[in-house]
């Protein structure tokens, strides 16, 4: 009976310290499932109107750190970010690519005609469904890839913070070393 009176105050003290155990989480690290997985299996066509080959799977495996950036020509964030990947598409250790998600290919085009083009390749994924293979949560997010096309790295959101704070370097660096 004495036990019974007890049980609300175990279940306030229980529910009090995973409150404060949440409240002492990072609220901007969401995990991803797909980090230290190999890259979802795709093929995406090229936007039409760019001059640029489309994204596939196999284009992840080249032996250099690949920077997969998803993106859309609606999206703010992603009108911040731009400048950040077009300084990171002029360094030769790693590959920027994208995949255009859900946008009509001439906004894509002329996002990128006004902005600048930081993308050696882009993938067209449509109807998102490339996107959700990622385990992307929206746009913009970015991926850091190995040379064997394993997920390294995840960024949500523009990368502004991660280049700041030089978290995007670190983590490029550790991209560039093999794993068992």
């Amino acid at each position: 009976m004495r036990l019974v009176r007890l049980l609300p105050i175990f279940v306030f003290v229980g529910l009090a310290a995973a409150f404060f155990y949440g409240l002492s989480l990072d609220p901007k690290y969401i995990p991803s499932v797909m980090v230290g997985k190999k890259a979802p299996i795709f093929d995406l066509p090229a936007v039409t109107g760019l001059d640029q080959p489309g994204l596939s799977q196999a284009d992840l495996k080249t032996g250099k750190v690949t920077l997969v950036n998803i993106w859309a020509s609606w999206c703010v964030p992603c009108r911040e970010e731009n400048p950040l990947l077009m300084a990171l598409s002029k360094r030769t250790d790693i590959a920027v690519v994208g995949i255009n998600n859900k946008d009509k290919p001439e906004d894509a085009a002329k996002f990128l005609n006004n902005y600048g083009n930081p993308f050696s390749r882009i993938g067209s994924d449509v109807n998102g469904r490339a996107t959700i293979e990622w385990g992307a949560y929206g746009v913009p997010e970015s991926f850091i890839v190995d040379g064997k096309g394993l997920i390294r790295f995840k960024v949500i959101g523009g990368l502004g913070p991660a280049v700041a704070d030089g978290t995007l370097d670190k983590e490029i660096e550790k991209a560039k070393t093999p794993q068992n």
